[in-house]
């Protein structure tokens, strides 16, 4: 015991190391590959004989920023509603985006855009790299103030890893249309994040669970990433979409699916609770779920009424996962989620993908007209039916379903090896572990971390 104080301190310079280690991996695998691509390069943009007009910078960079907001300050503060975790929630959120932005370059760009034994980058590999960041954040939040820093560094060395791999199947070898990525996005970092939270299960959770509620003031922090996000959600759709009018089809569907599971949100909050007052939890919450459950199907001919369709009924799901299905999926499953990522990603990304084999199964020649091949290519090439799509659409669901799965497992074997530190059960929920907090006592920092032994019967 006398030697636990050196351990912890021996752990806790663990992290600055990784940082420095993959920092400087990452930066030797960017000199020797990364490149500008054609509209980004001086020599070879002139080459081109290009107008500067048509860079495309021009036209994908105002969704980048709104992406790029929405990763940063939405997803940060939304998981700011823990009483003593805002530091690491917006703080954590920071540092796992700017790692993932990078390494999902280098991945994404091996798979995608490796030519000439270079990657080559622009604006529209820097909105793919966000998608991913948004993936390894919704899975941080199955796991948020459970883990360390250095857990979840390795969880995203991991999942950015995987998250290629899943869509490169997806988009490349199946020729499956997800814009807004119900499943690529949503549905993998969702079922990612639940399965590493099973495999980290705490069954002695209940010493913290005094710091696993909100107060005041972090749920209205927590009320400025939604309301971020809300406004955002319609460039995250649409942004990696051919431009036009299926970007302007996409934002147009997102917008009103979103107004819709707002609404059906707060009929539900109120009907569900015994005294017909709001959850300011669901509200936070599932009146986004609207954004995600049209992920797959925004670009499709979807039409606004289906658009409202979709989003009432996710909202209506994710504020009853809320209230229903959270406390079972502890008790039953032993899944520790801390901020309900099923209810918002998992089950509204389900729906979405099932909604775009809807739609995908009805598209023909005379819905989309000469559009039909900026959205469904190979139908309108002849070589494979609506209905062929349409099962290939329902088969990617099954195939991030297993990448999902699997990875998650991976990643909660990886994040128990003994030279990671975590907060005890006693200390999870609380930013004085990590960080120091102005104008506070520091009996909660000083404690050592301790790797407790994994509960057999978990």
């Amino acid at each position: 015991m006398a030697g636990s104080p050196r351990r912890a301190a021996g752990r806790r310079l663990l992290l600055p190391l990784l940082c420095l280690f993959f920092q400087g991996a990452t930066a030797i695998l960017f000199a020797v590959f990364v490149r500008y691509n054609h509209e980004t390069d001086a020599a070879l943009w002139h080459w081109g004989n290009h107008s500067s007009a048509a860079n495309e910078f021009y036209f994908r960079y105002p969704s980048f920023q709104d992406v790029h907001v929405m990763i940063f300050v939405g997803f940060g503060f939304l998981m700011a509603f823990l009483q003593r975790y805002g530091f690491s929630s917006v703080g954590f959120t920071f540092f796992l985006a700017a790692f993932a932005l990078q390494w999902s370059t280098l991945i994404q760009g091996f798979l995608h855009a490796f030519h000439g034994g270079h990657i080559h980058v622009g604006v529209e590999s820097m909105i793919n790299a966000d998608f991913c960041a948004g993936a390894v954040l919704i899975s941080f939040g199955a796991v948020l103030g459970k883990t360390g820093p250095a857990q979840l560094l390795l969880m995203a060395l991991l999942e950015v890893v995987l998250f290629g791999v899943n869509e490169f199947v997806l988009l490349g070898l199946l020729g499956v249309r997800d814009a807004g990525g119900s499943m690529t996005i949503h549905t993998f970092g969702a079922y990612f994040g639940l399965v590493l939270s099973r495999v980290l299960y705490r069954p002695r959770l209940e010493k913290s669970k005094h710091r696993q509620g909100s107060v005041y003031h972090s749920d209205l922090f927590a009320m400025i990433g939604t309301i971020f996000l809300w406004i955002f959600w319609p460039s995250f759709n649409s942004a990696p979409t051919s431009l036009g009018d299926g970007q302007h089809r996409t934002a147009l569907n997102t917008y009103y699916s979103l107004t819709s599971s707002t609404l059906s949100t707060f009929a539900l909050s109120a009907l569900v609770s015994r005294d017909g007052r709001l959850d300011m939890v669901h509200i936070q919450n599932a009146a986004l779920a609207g954004g995600v459950v049209v992920g797959t199907s925004s670009e499709m001919m979807l039409t606004p009424f289906g658009a409202l369709a979709a989003g009432f009924l996710a909202g209506m799901v994710s504020t009853l996962g809320y209230k229903f299905f959270t406390p079972i999926l502890e008790s039953k499953f032993k899944v520790q989620d801390t901020c309900g990522v099923h209810n918002l990603h998992g089950m509204p990304g389900i729906l979405g993908a099932l909604v775009g084999v809807l739609v995908a199964g009805l598209a023909t020649h005379e819905a989309y007209g000469d559009g039909l091949k900026n959205v469904f290519s190979l139908i309108a090439e002849g070589q494979r039916s609506a209905t062929s799509q349409a099962m290939h659409q329902l088969f990617g669901l099954f195939v991030t379903l297993i990448f999902a799965s699997v990875g998650g497992g991976l990643g909660g074997l990886l994040l128990k090896l003994p030279c990671l530190d975590y907060p005890s059960d006693s200390q999870c929920y609380e930013d004085q572990v990590y960080w120091e907090v102005p104008g506070e006592h520091e009996d909660t920092a000083q404690e050592p971390l301790r790797v407790e032994e994994p509960d057999t019967q978990a």
